[in-house]
C-alpha cells in the first residue's frame, strides 16, 4: 500500500513538473518575444570595448507637471513590473523613465563585464543626458535599492529624492557570510527550474502565500531556462551577485544629500548567502522591521514607512499602501 501512495505521489509531482514546463514559454535572451506594458527603445552604449544596448521605457504623460522619476529594478526582475507604479505617476502628470540596466530585461547580456554599481549608474546617467533629463528623483526596489543609492551619491545635483522600496543592502553579508567565487554562483545558476524559483519567491517574497497573478514574474525567469543562450544568461546573474555582494553601500547612508524616503514591508526577510551560513546567524539576516529604521536614523533627511505584514515586494503584494506615500513624498 504505501509503495502505491508513494507511486501516485511520485507520478503526480512529476506530471505537476511536466506541465508547469509544457505551459512556459520560452524565451529569447532580450525578451524580443515578451512585451513590455509600454513601447521599448535603446540607447546603444560603447562601455568596456563593447558595442551594447539598453533598454528603457520613457511614459510621459499629457498632463505632465514637469517632474520626472527614474524607477530601478531589483535583481530577479526588469522594468515590466513597475506597471502599475508606472501607470499611477504618470496619472499624477509625472514622466517615467525605466531602463533595463545591462544584464537584465530586454538589456544586452555582455559574455564579460565588469560589473559595478557606479557603471550601472553611468550609464543611466548617460540615458538621461540623452533624453536631455537634467533633474529628477529615483526610486530603486531590491538590487535597485543599491543602484539608486549609488546614483544619488554620485549624482546628487541631478537627484531631486531618493526612494527606497525594500532595498537589498541594508546590512554588510561580507561580515557573516563567507565569500564565494562568480563561478560558484555560476553554477547555481545553471541548476535554476521553474519549481526552484518559485519555491524561492514563495517562501522569501510572498511568506508561503502565493496568488496567480505571481505567476508572471516567476515565468518570466524560468523561460529564459530553456533558452539555449542560458549559460549566457547564467554568467551574467554570476556576476551581478558578485557585485551585489562585495559593493555595499551601507557605510556611505550617512553622504546622501537628497531627501529620502524608505517604504519597508516589514515581512521581508531577504539577504544574500542565507544557505551558507548557520541557523543561528541566519536569523540575524534581512529583518526588514529592525533594518528600516537602522536605515531611516542614518539618512540624513529621511522619512520612514513601513508596511505591516506584507514582504519583499510592497507594490506588487500591496499596491496602496505603496503608491499613496510614494505620490505624497514626490509632491511635497
Amino acid at each position: 500500500m504505501k509503495k502505491i501512495i508513494l507511486i501516485v505521489f511520485v507520478t503526480l509531482t512529476i506530471n505537476g513538473a511536466f506541465a508547469q514546463t509544457e505551459n512556459l514559454q520560452w524565451l529569447d535572451i532580450e525578451l524580443s518575444n515578451y512585451e513590455y506594458p509600454y513601447s521599448v527603445a535603446t540607447l546603444s552604449l560603447k562601455i568596456q570595448e563593447q558595442d551594447l544596448k539598453m533598454a528603457y521605457m520613457d511614459v510621459k504623460p499629457t498632463n505632465y507637471n514637469g517632474k520626472n522619476i527614474v524607477l530601478f529594478h531589483g535583481k530577479n526582475f526588469n522594468g515590466a513590473y513597475w506597471k502599475t507604479t508606472i501607470e499611477a505617476l504618470t496619472n499624477e502628470g509625472f514622466r517615467v523613465i525605466v531602463p533595463d540596466q545591462i544584464g537584465f530585461g530586454k538589456s544586452s547580456k555582455p559574455q564579460h563585464f565588469h560589473y559595478t554599481f557606479q557603471q550601472l549608474a553611468q550609464n543611466t546617467k548617460t540615458l538621461l543626458d540623452t533624453l536631455k533629463v537634467e533633474k529628477t528623483a529615483v526610486l530603486g526596489h531590491s538590487m535597485g535599492g543599491m543602484l539608486a543609492t549609488r546614483f544619488a551619491l554620485m549624482y546628487p545635483d541631478i537627484t531631486e529624492k531618493l526612494i527606497l522600496e525594500n532595498p537589498i543592502g541594508l546590512e554588510d553579508w561580507k561580515l557573516k557570510v563567507p565569500y564565494k567565487p562568480v563561478e560558484w554562483w555560476y553554477k547555481n545558476e545553471l541548476k535554476k527550474s521553474y519549481e526552484g524559483i518559485k519555491k524561492y519567491q514563495l517562501v522569501n517574497y510572498y511568506d508561503n502565500k502565493w496568488k496567480p497573478e505571481y505567476d508572471q514574474w516567476v515565468n518570466l525567469l524560468a523561460g529564459w531556462t530553456l533558452n539555449s543562450d542560458y549559460k549566457t544568461i547564467a554568467w551574467n546573474n554570476a556576476l551581478t551577485y558578485d557585485m551585489i555582494f562585495t559593493q555595499p553601500v551601507v557605510y556611505e547612508f550617512k553622504n546622501i544629500q537628497v531627501p529620502t524616503l524608505l517604504i519597508i514591508g516589514t515581512r521581508d526577510r531577504t539577504a544574500l548567502g542565507k544557505p551558507l551560513v548557520t541557523e543561528d546567524v541566519r536569523k540575524t539576516m534581512g529583518l526588514y522591521g529592525e533594518l528600516g529604521k537602522k536605515t531611516q536614523k542614518a539618512i540624513p533627511d529621511s522619512e520612514l514607512v513601513e508596511i505591516e505584514n506584507v514582504g519583499h515586494l510592497p507594490h506588487i503584494e500591496k499596491f496602496e499602501s505603496f503608491i499613496k506615500p510614494l505620490i505624497k513624498f514626490l509632491e511635497k
